[in-house]
């Protein structure tokens, strides 16, 4: 469950190292959304699509307001320990992918496993599951500078979703692809929606919301202007 009741977020108010001077600040959002939904994240360009997204991805905190992620209520004063068990039950797929170059498809796909201490048969017999659903398995040997845009995106979403997570968050995860690689990378994201996990997509790409019709949670100038 996600629960945000009159939720403000404010610029400087970042987690992990990470700037957020340019990312426009949200106010007064509130909404709900039960476990194992799919919802669209919709709004035009500073709408506040990219600071939802990094706020329920626990880069940054609320100002203000009730936030409720998975169960746990976080506010400002919640330690840091309780946020790092959070975030290992979120996945996140961004549009410029975010591939360590240097690693095969494979142990890109491994590389949550094993920052998990997980054995590594249970590790192997992971990923040659996670790829042969992704159709990567021929090449999971290659290094992303050999691969497609949409194989490129699919190691993305086998890398988030390895560790079966209860929430999975894309940041226009279509937007460099062609009409059929990004029919299948929400394919795959509706299909993990389906087996349990909530879903939430920010996306500019209309023919998309249209040809996998869910409700959709609409911004803009940092407001939420509807949740249907």
């Amino acid at each position: 469950m996600i629960r945000l009741r009159n939720v403000t977020w404010r610029h400087g108010r970042q987690m992990r190292g990470r700037q957020s001077e340019d990312l426009p600040p949200l106010a007064a959002v509130s909404f709900s959304v039960a476990q194992g939904e799919f919802r669209w994240l919709l709004g035009p360009s500073g709408a506040g699509k990219s600071s939802l997204l990094r706020l329920l991805h626990l880069e940054s905190l609320p100002a203000s307001g009730q936030f409720e992620l998975l169960g746990t209520d976080v506010v400002s004063g919640t330690k840091r320990s309780v946020l790092a068990r959070l975030r290992q039950r979120i996945g996140m797929v961004h549009q410029d992918f975010r591939l360590m170059p240097t690693l095969s498809v494979a142990d890109n796909v491994a590389l949550p496993l094993r920052l998990q201490k997980q054995p590594e048969d249970a590790v192997a017999s992971e990923v040659d599951a996670i790829l042969n659903w992704v159709g990567l398995t021929a090449r999971r040997d290659a290094r992303p500078a050999e691969l497609s845009g949409g194989e490129q995106q699919r190691t993305a979403v086998a890398r988030a979703v390895i560790t079966r997570p209860a929430l999975i968050l894309a940041d226009e995860p279509t937007n460099a692809l062609e009409d059929s690689q990004a029919i299948r990378v929400i394919s795959m994201l509706r299909e993990i929606s389906a087996m349990g996990a909530t879903v939430i997509v920010a996306t500019h790409n209309d023919a998309l919301v249209h040809r996998f019709p869910a409700p959709a949670l609409r911004l803009e100038h940092g407001r939420l202007k509807s949740d249907e």
